[in-house]
């Protein structure tokens, strides 16, 4: 036998004896032991795990205590133990969630979690409690995707749920009262056959091993809901740079189309008629004065100055809305645009000029007037609706929506209304672009092939198309559609986006949290 064929043999034989010993070990984590598991079947570390996890019941207490390691939870892959159970149907899981130890790293994880299969890159959801506070919903779809997340606005959380409802996935965290609300953080997973629910620890750190112990667990098949649905608002962020999003404001009520204070500071909305103030670091709405006008509809935008809002209303007799002016601040309303109907979508970078969709003679087109009134100059002529116009931010073009292809697409034209042209040619029906403060980005909404218009609850994207490549991509998918970006909703810096997603949740997931 050569040396060659000997050292081939040798590593084989090695190999054998480490996977072996890793089967022994993988053997050793698994109990499917209900006696020792408590409401669960089974319990293993997932994905590339250096020390093995374990899981302690305490029947008594009705408490579990978990180990974990693992690198991360996060991009392509999970690694950290896992206690769960295999399951069909529709499923709420709920737990008290508490680290033991100081220290460690702030990353460190303890979830709950839906995923469809037990391998390291599955399709996965759950409701992760950091070492830091940060509380998130975090989802991998299809396996092996990047992991996307959305992070409450409650810190700490002593309680947090998990609820399956058909393909969507809805996360609920206690609040200073110690009721569930929802968290208002929600995706959509289609899982196929049965699927694994549980609870686990991830270290965020290979080299180390972090506890938690996880009390008051409860996990429930869900009945077909019999309840009306419950309308939930969420105002959210996004990163366009790690497509991080975060929740800054969540309610059992409808409101609509975020605009972006000009110092960054705070952000403006419409709700029941009126607008509303929300401060970015914290508190809830206060509503901007705009009586008469109390009819306010979602096209709404703050002047380049910072000094007033344009706004969009139907308060008179006829219904029909207008356009008027009122101090940021509030104050008495000034009408700019007496013909209806008309919907301000855009204003001019030097704040002497605005531009508006408007219905005359029964056609939907864009129009500009001068910001202190006077006649209004129609810039376009198509057959089709044209709207959402949004000047850029040197004042070259104005970017707009229109279907005169036959569905609808992204065009832009110059301010006085030459050179239309196309900027995007897809199969998605396109609305509402709005261009970055640096001039960098372009952000629009995107609907699914065949929806007519721009319709609420719908499966929307919100896409990002660099203006100086034309490369696109997903910014984020969610729940949608009218009211999400109506408006400009840019970050005085770029980096940010603002938007709302929307939830219908049965009514017996709220009674009783």
């Amino acid at each position: 036998m050569s040396a060659r064929s000997f050292s081939s043999i040798g590593k084989l034989a090695v190999f054998a004896a480490f996977a072996l010993a890793a089967l022994a070990l993988k053997a050793q984590t698994q109990q499917p032991q209900s006696q020792q598991l408590g409401i669960f079947e089974g319990r293993q570390d997932v994905g590339a795990v250096l020390h093995a996890g374990s899981a302690q019941y305490d029947a008594a207490k009705r408490t579990y205590t978990i180990s974990g390691s693992g690198e991360n939870m996060w991009v392509g892959i999970d690694d950290f133990q896992f206690v769960w159970k295999k399951v069909s149907g529709d499923v709420v899981l709920t737990a008290d969630i508490a680290f033991l130890g100081s220290g460690g790293n702030p990353h460190r994880k303890a979830v709950l979690m839906i995923r469809q299969t037990l391998d390291g890159n599955s399709a996965a959801v759950d409701v992760a409690v950091h070492g830091s506070g940060l509380a998130s919903l975090q989802f991998r779809n299809p396996a092996g995707a990047d992991t996307h997340e959305v992070e409450s606005n409650v810190s700490a959380p002593k309680t947090v749920r998990i609820e399956k409802r058909g393909d969507f996935i809805y996360a609920f965290v206690s609040g200073k009262d110690g009721k569930l609300k929802p968290a208002g953080a929600a995706t959509r997973l289609a899982l196929t056959g049965p699927f694994y629910v549980g609870i686990g620890v991830c270290a965020h750190d290979k080299d180390v091993v972090e506890k938690a112990v996880f009390s008051s667990v409860s996990l429930e098949q869900l009945p077909p809901a019999t309840g009306k649905r419950i309308l939930v608002s969420t105002l959210e962020t996004v990163a366009i740079a790690s497509t991080d999003r975060h929740v800054e404001y969540v309610a059992p009520a409808h409101f609509e189309a975020p605009n972006w204070s000009r110092d960054g500071r705070f952000l403006v909305f419409n709700q029941d008629g009126t607008l509303h103030r929300l401060a970015l670091d914290g508190g809830e709405p206060t509503p901007i004065a705009t009586a008469p006008q109390i009819h306010c509809n979602n096209d709404h935008g703050i002047s380049p100055d910072g000094q007033f809002l344009a706004i969009s209303d139907s308060s008179t007799e006829d219904k029909k809305s207008r356009v008027y002016i009122v101090p940021l601040a509030g104050g008495a309303p000034r009408q700019i645009i007496p013909n209806a109907p008309s919907y301000w979508h855009g204003w001019s970078p030097d704040g002497k000029t605005l531009a508006f969709t408007g219905e005359r003679n029964g056609n939907f087109d864009i129009y500009t007037i001068p910001a202190d009134g006077g006649e209004e100059t129609r810039l376009t002529t198509a057959d089709g609706l044209d709207d959402g116009p949004e000047y850029s931010p040197d004042g070259a073009y104005i970017y707009f929506n229109s279907e005169r292809t036959g569905h609808m697409q992204i065009w832009r034209m110059k301010p006085g209304g030459s050179q239309q042209e196309q900027v995007i040619s897809d199969e998605s029906n396109d609305w509402f672009p709005h261009i970055s403060p640096d001039g960098q980005w372009m952000v629009f909404l995107a609907y699914e092939k065949g929806v007519a218009g721009h319709p609420p609850d719908k499966d929307v994207e919100l896409r990002l198309m660099s203006l100086k490549d034309k490369q696109i991509h997903v910014l984020a998918k969610l729940f949608g559609g009218q009211g999400t970006i109506n408006v400009p909703s840019w970050s005085p810096d770029s980096l940010k986006l603002a938007f709302v997603s929307y939830e219908q949740l049965p009514e017996e997931s709220l009674s009783g949290n």
